[in-house]
């Protein structure tokens, strides 16, 4: 068992990478969004809470284990939250949207930061979860000033 939360918290191994562990697990989240993009619109948003609640679990095992609150090699909070991010997002968008994800989970503005105090597994993922939400915003204002249209009329 503690191998198998070993491997789905390191994001199949993407977590093992000497640089940039959490943008590579981002990047397995990608494979991931795009493979829930296939499905129903009600199926993509089952399986994608049913991910990040799952990603609080084993994340949590994972860092009680690792005796660490938040190893970077713990990844499976990038991995489930990516689709939250590139939600909705069509054509090149999931590029900056993917972009814009990492930069605000590196950087971490408020209340992104402060999410981190939370603790265990719920610390771990509510500030990819955050980032993804301020990702989405972003990504929708961007998007409608480059069609012309302002969400105020």
């Amino acid at each position: 068992m503690k191998r198998i939360i070993n491997v789905l918290a390191t994001g199949f191994g993407a977590g093992r990478v000497p640089i940039a562990p959490g943008t590579a697990g981002a990047a397995v989240g990608v494979g991931y969004w795009w493979l829930l993009t296939r499905l129903p619109v009600e199926c993509y948003w089952i399986v994608v809470g049913a991910g990040v609640a799952a990603a609080v679990g084993i994340a949590g095992a994972a860092a009680r284990a690792m005796g660490q609150p938040d190893p970077p090699c713990i990844v499976i909070d990038e991995l489930c939250v990516v689709p939250l991010a590139l939600a909705g997002v069509t054509g090149w968008w999931w590029l900056p949207a993917f972009v814009l994800f990492r930069l605000f989970d590196i950087w971490k503005p408020w209340p992104i930061r402060q999410s981190q105090r939370l603790p265990g597994g719920w610390g771990i993922v509510a500030d990819d979860v955050l980032a993804a939400g301020l990702t989405c915003v972003v990504i929708w204002l961007v998007r409608q000033m480059a069609s012309g249209q302002t969400a105020f009329g």
